[in-house]
């Protein structure tokens, strides 16, 4: 079975080597202008709509001081770019920060790809745990040291047409969704919006996207109030019956009226765009293209049917690629350049992101701001993939789950072996040893 990481770990030690000699080159390029001006290398994965906001969050910094300036290298989402940045903060002289998605930081942990953050610079810089909702903030801790700096928590949603869902008599007095507290008022409420709606109560797509499948799975297994756990070497430690209880019920919602049976992500991006449907579950990232569409809706965060408020998420994290030799200087910068970020992050909450620094989605400027502020309160108890080395947006890990859970989201098969499949395909993952761990290389 091919380990479920970007790279193989003979690969990633090869690649590693021989980047590094290319890495001190390009470390030894001018970092300062004739001014005095330090220039910082910044690497992300953001693109589309995404990657417009930043280029503009980026000339907002650049243009607001004197001391430093961003020169942004954007690489392809995905295993691209983790094994592009990879390879550099092996040899040692990487960019001077990063994104990364606060889920992949675990597996990167261990072979000291990643330089910790000193929590008193950015104290001092007003950035510490009050200025962040507590899951976020916790995200960012790796065997008591913080590697990374959330800018933004993107949860899954409910997305609701207002037209449609005022027709079907499912708004309150203040115009927004009626928030269902049992896994059967949800259903009420589906059977009264598919009533109202020419297509289907509600837009899910799921086939051949594990991730899709996997936010939706999570998000339920996460409201019963339990965790998976994924230890090092042991098992997994998944609640059977919780995770059997959640793949049944996105059963119960895929019967063709409430939701389509058969539907892959961009029909369901069609049928709500297009007001042929009256609900969507999506993630925070598809509110530019509802804006778009032109259609009547709004936002609301999914109901605590099983009893407690989670929402599944990831978050784009500023990361300290590791550098043999950092300037302190330039790295002082870096510091103050997050900070400016976080602090204007108020734009970025027009990508559908909720920012996550406290003093912007508290300000008065974002309450009026609608629909964010409308399910910002999910970024206080947001759920990220189970830590373990394999986890995390586009990894092999949600694919795995969707190849284990498709087939019952089909078929109506029985989600009990479902639930096996996975568990065994899990237990492999933990057999391995982490790729990244200069230990487990040698075992």
């Amino acid at each position: 079975m091919t380990p479920p990481l970007d790279i193989s770990r003979r690969q990633f030690l090869t690649a590693s080597a021989v980047t590094a000699g290319a890495a001190l080159l390009a470390g030894c390029s001018p970092a300062a202008t004739a001014s005095g001006t330090q220039t910082l290398q910044f690497w992300h994965l953001l693109s589309g709509g995404d990657g417009v906001i930043m280029s503009s969050l980026l000339d907002g910094v650049n243009k607001a001081q004197d001391a430093y300036r961003i020169r942004p290298t954007v690489l392809a989402w995905g295993t691209p770019y983790y094994t592009k940045l990879a390879m550099a903060a092996a040899g040692g002289r990487a960019p001077d920060v990063a994104v990364m998605h606060a889920t992949r930081v675990l597996g990167w942990a261990p072979g000291g790809l990643l330089d910790a953050w000193d929590l008193d610079r950015l104290a001092e810089l007003g950035v510490d745990e009050r200025t962040f909702p507590k899951p976020i903030w916790q995200k960012g801790e790796v065997d008591g040291e913080h590697l990374s700096i959330a800018l933004d928590a993107h949860p899954f949603v409910l997305m609701y047409n207002t037209d449609i869902c005022e027709k079907a008599g499912v708004l309150d007095s203040d115009g927004q969704l009626m928030r269902a507290s049992t896994p059967e008022e949800f259903l009420d409420l589906v059977t009264a919006v598919a009533e109202a709606s020419e297509g289907h109560g509600l837009s899910y797509g799921y086939l051949g996207d594990g991730a899709q499948m996997w936010r939706l799975f999570y998000t339920l297994y996460a409201q019963h109030g339990t965790e998976m756990k994924l230890p090092e070497g042991g098992e997994a430690e998944i609640d059977t019956d919780v995770a059997v209880e959640s793949l049944t019920y996105m059963q119960t919602l895929l019967d063709g009226k409430l939701a389509a049976k058969q539907s892959d992500y961009g029909t369901a991006v069609a049928e709500f765009s297009t007001g042929k449907s009256g609900l969507f579950l999506t993630g925070v990232w598809e509110l530019r293209t509802m804006q778009d569409a032109g259609i009547p809706f709004d936002v609301a965060p999914i109901p605590p049917i099983f009893g407690t408020p989670a929402a599944y998420a990831d978050s784009h994290s500023f990361v300290l690629p590791h550098q043999t030799r950092p300037n302190e200087q330039r790295r002082d910068l870096t510091y103050q350049f997050v900070a400016d970020m976080l602090k204007g992050s108020f734009d970025w909450a027009t990508a559908g992101h909720i920012p996550a620094y406290l003093p912007v989605t508290e300000s008065p400027e974002y309450q009026d701001l609608l629909p964010q502020a409308h399910y910002a309160e999910a970024a206080t108890y947001v759920v990220y993939d189970p830590p373990a080395w394999f986890t995390g947006s586009g990894s092999n890990f949600q694919s795995e789950f969707g190849a284990a859970a498709q087939p019952a989201l089909l078929s109506g098969s029985d989600p009990a072996a479902a639930i096996e499949r996975f568990t065994s395909r899990v237990n492999r993952f933990l057999s391995q040893p982490n790729p990244a761990d200069p230990e487990g290389s040698r075992s």
